[in-house]
Parts: C-alpha cells; sequence; structure tokens
C-alpha cells in the first residue's frame, strides 16, 4: 500500500509498502513518490527506489503511493457528473499529496504515454475540489496544489531524440502541463532513461545511479 519510509531498492524494482510514521528532520523537504507501474517488481520502481534512496539519505521524508499495491478503481464512472466515494487506498493518496512539498512520479511511457493504471489514478484522485476548481461564469479556474514542485522519472523503450522529433515529447508535456500544471504543481523536472528495451546490466545500473542522484538534490 503506503509507505512513509522506503524499505528497499534493488534491481527488481520492489517497493516494500508499509504505514509508518516519517521521523522529523531539519532542513528537509516532504516528497511524495508515486509509482505508477501495475507491476509489482518493474524497472519504474527500481527507478523510485533509488530515487527514495537519494532522497532519504539527503535527510529528506518520502512518503511512497505504489499503484501496484493499493486497491481502487480506476474508472471515473460518471465523469465529474456525480460523486464517487474514494477507497480507503485514494484517501491517504491524497494525504500524501497535500503533505508533499515535491511530487515525484515514476512510470514507463507506454504507447506514447502514461500506463492506463496511472491515468486511472489521476483521474480519481485529482479531482475538482482538491486538485484544482472551476470558477463560476468562468473559463478560468483555481490551482489547488500550487506551491508543490513535480517530478517524472521516465523509462522509455524508444530512444529520446526519436520521441521527440517524432512525437514532440507529446506524453511528458500531457502530464507535465496538462496535469501538473493544470493543478499548480511547478517547475516539474523531467527525467527520462532508456531505451530500456535491450539495454545491459551496466546501463540500468548507471540510470539507478542517476535516479539516486536526482534523489540527494531533490
Amino acid at each position: 500500500m503506503f509507505e512513509g519510509h522506503c524499505g528497499l531498492a534493488g534491481a527488481t524494482g520492489k517497493v516494500a509498502a508499509r504505514l509508518l510514521p516519517v521521523a522529523s528532520v531539519s532542513m528537509s523537504r516532504r516528497i511524495t513518490v508515486i509509482v505508477g507501474h501495475p507491476a509489482g517488481e518493474s524497472f519504474a520502481g527500481s527507478l523510485a527506489a533509488s530515487y527514495i534512496e537519494g532522497a532519504e539519505a539527503a535527510g529528506n521524508e518520502v512518503r511512497v503511493v505504489n499503484l501496484a499495491e493499493i486497491e481502487f478503481d480506476p474508472i471515473l464512472r460518471t465523469g465529474y457528473a456525480g460523486k464517487q466515494p474514494l477507497e480507503p487506498d485514494l484517501v491517504v493518496a491524497q494525504e500524501a499529496i497535500s503533505w508533499a512539498e515535491h511530487i515525484v512520479f515514476a512510470y514507463p511511457v507506454w504507447w506514447g504515454s502514461m500506463p492506463a493504471i496511472l491515468k486511472g489514478f489521476v483521474d480519481r484522485v485529482f479531482l475538482p475540489g482538491f486538485a484544482f476548481k472551476y470558477r463560476k461564469d468562468s473559463p478560468l479556474w483555481d490551482r489547488l496544489l500550487k506551491g508543490r514542485s513535480g517530478q517524472l522519472l521516465l523509462g522509455m523503450d524508444t530512444p529520446r531524440w526519436y520521441y521527440w522529433l517524432a512525437y514532440r515529447n507529446s506524453g511528458h508535456i500531457m502530464v507535465s502541463r496538462t496535469i501538473l500544471k493544470f493543478c499548480g504543481i511547478k517547475p516539474v523536472k523531467i527525467n527520462t532513461f532508456g531505451p530500456v528495451r535491450g539495454s545491459s546490466a551496466e546501463s540500468r545500473a548507471k540510470w539507478l545511479a542517476s535516479a539516486k542522484k536526482l534523489g540527494r538534490k531533490a
């Protein structure tokens, strides 16, 4: 489910889930890491675990939302036309997002964008009244999550240069601008790792070391 302190990293990418209080650390940042892969073990999970290891080593407080280990309906059944009660795990997820000063998403890029489970999580959690609020009789809106920064840790099979040239980083823009910045989360840093398919153990180790370094600098 969730954890207030990361229990393990490693090449398997499995992030242990616990509900534990986080000890207060002076001069630290409050960071929530959302692992957006449907499998319990993944390279996205490894990136998240390495990032968390670095962030905690630098004295930051970290909470983790691992989508592979929480229970929720990923379908927003009636859109915004009706209310769909939040499952207990989603209530805790909203609390972790509200608590955070910095929000990190770790996920693979599938079909140019995020996995379906992460899109469903966003649909269910980033709701009007929590993440944003439309103004009455106005096309404008209030960004209810402002004051927080964001970061994307992305595993890709497509070479970065080709993704930009052919698709103009469309999936990155969707998440960073139309979701996070729309809700007030900015700036949003984007870090890509890959191509993962066919990569060597040495390359993956270097990417995990880079993710750990990013955590130290969070």
